[in-house]
Order: C-alpha cells, then sequence, then structure tokens
C-alpha cells in the first residue's frame, strides 16, 4: 500500500517554500522565507472515537521585518471523509491552545475520486446566531488540469501534474511531461529522486502506456531525452533491488545461510544483514 502521508510530507518539507510559491503566493509574499521552522509531529487524541491522530505538516514562519509569528498548517487528505472539516477544525483549536499563535491552515485533497468540490469550512450556528465559522485554504487536486502546470519552473509542480485531473489516455503524456519539468530544474541528485519517486509511484504505465510514453520522449530534445533516460534507468535499478531484497528476504525466512544469499542474489553481506534484522522480533 502506498504511503500517501509520508509522501507528501516528504515532499513539502522538502520543498515548502515551493509549495507556496506555487498554490499561496499571497501567503509567501508576506513572510521571512529563512524564518521557516517546522514542529514535531503533533499527536492528538480522539476520546470520542477512540482513535490517535497526526497531523501532517506544522511549520512556523515569521512576517516580513517584524518579530510576530504565524504557523502553517498543512494536512494531506488522501481519501474523502465526510466529517474531515470538523476534523480540520479541532486540529486548528488544539493547535491554537498550545501554541496561541495565528494558524494559517491548508488541506491538500489528493485523492482520485470524487470530483466534487470538496467542504472547506465548517460552520455553527442556532438560528440568527453564527457561533463558528471555519474555513481553511484548500487544494483539490483532482479538479486542477495539468497542463496548467506544464511551464511552472517548480519541483512541487514536477511532482504534483501526477495527481492531477488527467484523463486515462493522457496518462504517459503527463508522466513524460512531470520528467521534462523535472529535468529542466537542475536539482540535486537526492532532490531528484524524490520528486523522480513521487511520479513513478502515482504514474505507474502498463505496458502499452509505456510505449506511448517512449514515444512522447523521442519528440522531446536530445538534451531533455537524455535526462529523462537516466531517471527511467534509476527506476528500472530501484525495481531491480527491491526484486533481489525480497528474494533475499525469502530465503531468511527459509533458513538460508547469509553466504548462500549473498551468492545466489549478489547483495553485499551488509545488506542481507539489514535484511535479517528486519526480522528479528523486537521486544
Amino acid at each position: 500500500m502506498i504511503d500517501h502521508d509520508r509522501l507528501f510530507k516528504e515532499l513539502l518539507s522538502t520543498f515548502f517554500i515551493e509549495f507556496l510559491d506555487l498554490f499561496l503566493p499571497q501567503v509567501v509574499s508576506q513572510i521571512d522565507r529563512d524564518s521557516i521552522q517546522f514542529f514535531p509531529q503533533e499527536v492528538f487524541t480522539d476520546v470520542t472515537l477512540g482513535e490517535k491522530k497526526e497531523i501532517d505538516l506544522l511549520a512556523q514562519v515569521r512576517y516580513q521585518e517584524q518579530e510576530t509569528y504565524f504557523l502553517i498548517h498543512v494536512e494531506n487528505q488522501s481519501y474523502t471523509e465526510t466529517a474531515f472539516a470538523k476534523r480540520m477544525f479541532k486540529y486548528f483549536a488544539r493547535l491554537h491552545e498550545k501554541y496561541d499563535l495565528p494558524i494559517y491552515p491548508v488541506v491538500i485533497f489528493s485523492f482520485d475520486e470524487p470530483k466534487r468540490p470538496e467542504p472547506q469550512n465548517y460552520r455553527v450556528t442556532f438560528g440568527d446566531l453564527n457561533v463558528l465559522e471555519f474555513q481553511f485554504a484548500a487544494i483539490q487536486l483532482n479538479r486542477l488540469s495539468w497542463r496548467d502546470f506544464l511551464t511552472q519552473p517548480n519541483p512541487v509542480a514536477a511532482a504534483l501534474m501526477a495527481k492531477m485531473n488527467i484523463p486515462q489516455h493522457e496518462r504517459p503524456q503527463v508522466k513524460a511531461e512531470c520528467l521534462r519539468l523535472l529535468a529542466t530544474l537542475k536539482l540535486d541528485p537526492a532532490r531528484m529522486q524524490l520528486i523522480s519517486g513521487f511520479v513513478d509511484t502515482y504514474l505507474r504505465l502498463d505496458d502499452t502506456e509505456k510505449q506511448v510514453f517512449q514515444a512522447t520522449i523521442s519528440t522531446m530534445g536530445l538534451d531533455e531525452q537524455e535526462e529523462i533516460m537516466e531517471i527511467v534507468t534509476s527506476w528500472e535499478q530501484e525495481g531491480a533491488q527491491k526484486a533481489l531484497e525480497k528474494v533475499a528476504l525469502n530465503l531468511l525466512h527459509e533458513g538460508i545461510e547469509t553466504e548462500v544469499i549473498v551468492r545466489v542474489t549478489e547483495l553485499t553481506l551488509e545488506q542481507v544483514i539489514q535484511l535479517q534484522k528486519q526480522l528479528t522480533p523486537r521486544n
């Protein structure tokens, strides 16, 4: 299963300013870009439901040329939930109580279906008395056209196009365009891998789509083709590595000696030992 929250948290914490530039320019224009501080994971207990909830991302930022701070709370919602707006309000209330700072709440709706507009407010009223009107900024990816982000020189655009409104027949083209945009950004290898891995996770192509993908790449410039093929090769190598690790884990389950597994899989002894630790029960 895909760990949606982990993938989005990793993406947004790495490219937080770029995320704000892309979707919340009115916010980023007011802050000191060097003041961003991410807070540790906040865990709240919902006594009514008997569940623990973790918020995805909480950052403290400072207004430009001021000593005044506020919080930006970003939540990724990967499935539709009837009472989600109410849950966002609970997060807001508890964070406001704890930190006593203004909070700008943001939600990324990243599910594929449904495509109806999601509610972005929670209201409590009694007759003519408006007791509470809580709103949050909403970014609903499945209602955004990937074509609107093709020319954005932004790594978050290169990643999130893979989760936008994509007709089935355009999936290979979108994957190629995500990588073309990524190739123009000239990121360091680690950040390049983060974006390319995000795209590959959410745009897995079947054999027919892969042919269309290759044909789309062949129409691009030679430099772009070369960089994109380097990314594709890294995916293939990573897939082969994971396959070997799966074989090694199966052999370890069967009690095969590590030296034998090293010869069979061509993994290093250190890699096999690390896999063996995964099988060791924790106290």
